[in-house]
């Protein structure tokens, strides 16, 4: 008996072992792979895998799958990109592209990759205990700055180096970085992430932290955006009367530059069509409010759009292009002041056009008769 329930068991494992590796019928593992992007995005807490989470929540269908996957920041993102496989597209701040130079990478990142499309800006977060008033007082502190090879990483290092600020950088991860600001072991953490940030909007303050403001100035305004934190935006880290001004860095979707006509560049192109055509969906209620300040047809110095995306913006800027009949006819409303209804203008608009017609068709009328 003991031994049917084992060969039972064993039986079972193999049953169930084959449920899993086996596809259902009518589902081939090519049918399944056909359409499957790699989103690298970024840590758990921050906003970058939100936005990858609502790309798959909102793409999704029968030819098109997304896979979001938790990324080590935007430098890593990039390597990731042009290097790892499964890793077509990727979130990363604008500014990462250009510390691949001190790994002599830039001409293949110039070669390999390609970008989508501009995103949103990313504020610089920087929680300190109370008793720091004023950033320059980081001077010789110990400051988390996240993992080597992250965008918050880099820029901070950038921002210290233009501020002349030189405080004792450590590099732990954003959630232990929380524990060791409470404990005292660090006396600042720096984040760079779209706000809000659902992390540190529920960090336990306690009344003892605060946001840190970051001065608009020098070569800082040569590579990064002014911004601001609200008391609506961190009701526990800023006064409801005095906001925090702080610095922004813009963040795009980048792609690896597929072979054009290629299966992974079709997919790309797929995901492109689907993206763009169905961007007003991004903006509805339960999305990150981070989507609303994305502009599609944005350009980024120094960066080349993939051509799936340039053709698809081409073709919209001429299909709402006014016809030259829509326009002569808006031409000789404005030049004459002239004030009607909706319904009236469509009325005449009509009436323009079978005037034009006719006279189009008078010249005609009249060769034949010579």
């Amino acid at each position: 008996m003991r031994a049917a329930v084992v060969a039972a068991g064993l039986l079972s494992g193999i049953v169930c072992a084959s449920a899993q590796t086996l596809p259902s019928p009518g589902v081939s593992a090519s049918r399944a792979n056909k359409g499957t992007l790699g989103v690298v995005s970024g840590g758990a807490d921050g906003t970058y895998i939100r936005i990858a989470a609502d790309l798959a929540n909102v793409l999704d269908n029968d030819d098109l799958r997304i896979l979001p996957m938790i990324g080590r920041g935007s430098l890593q993102n990039l390597k990731d990109i042009m290097f790892l496989r499964g890793v077509d597209i990727g979130i990363v701040q604008m500014d990462a592209r250009e510390q691949l130079q001190a790994e002599n990478l830039q001409d293949d990142a110039v070669r390999r990759l390609r970008f989508i499309a501009r995103l949103y800006n990313e504020e610089v977060h920087i929680i300190a205990n109370r008793e720091i008033t004023d950033i320059r007082q980081l001077e010789g502190k110990k400051v988390n700055i996240d993992k080597v090879g992250s965008g918050t990483n880099l820029t901070a290092r950038l921002i210290f180096d233009k501020l002349g600020i030189k405080p004792e950088l450590t590099t732990f991860d954003q959630a232990s970085s929380y524990a060791k600001l409470k404990s005292g072991e660090i006396q600042a953490a720096l984040y760079v992430a779209g706000r809000p940030v659902r992390a540190i909007a529920e960090f336990q303050t306690d009344g003892n932290f605060h946001l840190l403001s970051i001065p608009f100035e020098g070569e800082i305004a040569e590579s990064y955006f002014p911004a601001r934190f609200e008391n609506k935006d961190y009701p526990q880290l800023v006064a409801a009367d005095k906001p925090v001004e702080t610095l922004a860095v813009g963040s795009l979707l980048a792609v690896y530059n597929w072979p054009e006509n290629s299966d992974r560049y079709n997919r790309v192109k797929r995901f492109v069509d689907a993206f763009f055509s169905r961007f007003d969906e991004f903006l509805q209620p339960g999305r990150h409010p981070k989507w609303k300040e994305v502009n599609l047809a944005a350009d980024i110095p120094g960066w080349e759009r993939i051509r799936a995306a340039q053709d698809w913006l081409d073709r919209a800027a001429a299909a709402s292009k006014p016809s030259a009949e829509v326009q002569s006819f808006e031409n000789f409303m404005q030049s004459r002041g002239i004030v009607v209804s909706p319904e009236q203008r469509e009325a005449l608009f009509r009436d323009f056009l079978a005037w034009q017609n006719d006279r189009q068709r008078a010249p005609r009328r009249a060769a034949r008769q010579d």
